[in-house]
């Protein structure tokens, strides 16, 4: 069985997330089909089949979540220190060619939200600067072309 690596806090919105399936959306759902049964026949009922599919929705994201956290190894970053970047890190990457910075968590897969500054651990440019450290360059294939990248600092916040 393979490990699902995630941060604390990536762990903990899983959980929430189930919870609402769990207590909200399931029983909301049960009501909606229950309340479309009541309209009579069945094959030809839009909010039957529409409650429905969206019980399917339910279900399986609640046994992916289920299958996530089982799997779960969850990584407390503020136990982390140094200036290699591991899984966790915060990373401060300096394009060479233009000197644009940028900054990056390296975080789990269902995690990962770019615009927040959250890099999934299987980004190219995540697996780039995995295991460097401070001041080392890495070229990164992009579709756009390989671009260089420096790693200015590294962070466990």
């Amino acid at each position: 069985m393979e490990r699902v690596p995630m941060t604390a806090d990536g762990y903990q919105r899983l959980e929430i997330e189930l919870k609402k399936l769990k207590s909200e959306e399931r029983p909301a759902v049960i009501k909606a089909i229950s309340e479309a049964r009541e309209h009579g026949d069945l094959s030809e009922n839009a909010e039957y089949h529409a409650a429905r599919e969206r019980q399917s929705f339910i279900e399986g994201r609640v046994r992916e979540i289920e299958d996530k956290i089982s799997r779960a190894q969850v990584i407390d970053v503020t136990k982390l220190s140094g200036e290699t970047v591991k899984f966790g890190a915060t990373v401060t990457l300096a394009d060479e060619e233009t000197d644009e910075e940028s900054t990056y968590q390296i975080v789990g897969v269902d995690e990962s939200d770019i615009g927040q500054g959250l890099l999934s651990v299987t980004a190219p440019i995540a697996r780039a600067v995995m295991n460097k450290s401070v001041g080392e360059s890495v070229t990164v294939d992009t579709p756009g072309g390989s671009r260089d990248f420096e790693i200015v600092a590294v962070e466990y916040r």
